[in-house]
């Protein structure tokens, strides 16, 4: 019998709004999750690469964790990652203190990792972490790819490492994952980093996607997810062509953050567009772009 992950579905990797003082804007995260959780989405995801985890400091992820938990009925999953193995712990604790029901970890960055140096170091984690977990992979960040074969070994040994996030532009990569994973794991949830890559990955049999144009119309995603289970190839078809059509977003501006925060800013008037990012305002023109293609 084949097991359906838990976490399956479409996840929005929310951003992290600021005030004009620059400090976290809880009062913001609470209006933008207030949209998201009628939208139809089944997973909120803080403090990804669209999270600005990166920037965030430990105590500003330490309320961030606390405070964002209550807002939200759905699923909610806290990205841990750190080049501190006891500052992730301390995070990975509040988060299970706070209710979340996974968390997520990249491998080690900055320094160069072989496969055998990140089968050690995620089956170390995997004895701390105290519950389930997400792997991340994203080596355009790291520096070094979690291979499906890497990752089915994990998975085959390990019962709280319950899934994976792929960032890597290659339905190939994407695909091989979800395969090897399969033959160990039926409940491993492979989902994909690219938002276009949802039916791609439903279609290999994967568990869904965590896109950061949920931020902006995750609506367009739970119609496909519901399209995906009536069946009905016309709806996923004209859906994926304007899921296409709007990842020209990803090509406006300097940064992409920034970007994505811009055109909720825009569209909803829900939080102010500013990110940690420096250089990445949008000019006039950029603004309109955003503005034609959500219209």
């Amino acid at each position: 019998m084949t097991a359906v992950s838990a976490f399956a579905g479409v996840w929005c990797p929310s951003v992290t709004p600021f005030n004009a003082q620059g400090d976290i804007d809880i009062d913001a995260l609470g209006r933008h999750f207030s949209r998201l959780n009628t939208s139809g989405i089944d997973t909120l995801l803080i403090m990804g690469s669209i999270g600005e985890f990166a920037s965030l400091t430990q105590q500003e992820r330490l309320q961030l964790i606390k405070e964002a938990r209550p807002l939200s009925p759905l699923k909610m999953v806290a990205n841990v990652s750190a080049t501190c193995i006891p500052d992730m712990l301390t995070l990975a604790d509040a988060a299970w203190k706070s209710g979340y029901d996974a968390v997520m970890v990249l491998p080690p960055y900055y320094y160069g990792q072989t496969q055998a140096q990140l089968m050690h170091y995620f089956e170390a984690l995997d004895q701390q972490l105290g519950g389930k977990w997400f792997a991340y992979n994203f080596p355009a960040r790291t520096g070094c790819d979690l291979t499906p074969t890497l990752v089915a070994a994990l998975a085959a040994n390990l019962p709280n490492f319950v899934g994976i996030k792929d960032t890597v532009d290659c339905l190939s990569h994407n695909r091989a994952m979800i395969e090897e994973t399969k033959a160990v794991r039926s409940d491993f949830a492979v989902l994909s980093g690219y938002d276009e890559y949802l039916l791609p990955n439903l279609l290999a049999g994967g568990a869904g996607v965590i896109s950061g144009l949920n931020n902006i119309v995750p609506e367009y995603f739970a119609q496909m997810m519901q399209a995906w289970r009536d069946g009905n190839l016309a709806e996923l078809t004209r859906l994926q062509q304007q899921i296409g059509r709007m990842m020209a977003i990803y090509s406006i501006g300097d940064d992409f953050v920034t970007t994505i925060k811009t055109a909720v800013s825009r569209r909803y008037d829900s939080m102010g567009s500013a990110s940690r990012n420096y250089g990445g305002s949008l000019d006039t023109q950029q603004c309109a772009a955003l503005d034609r293609l959500f219209s």
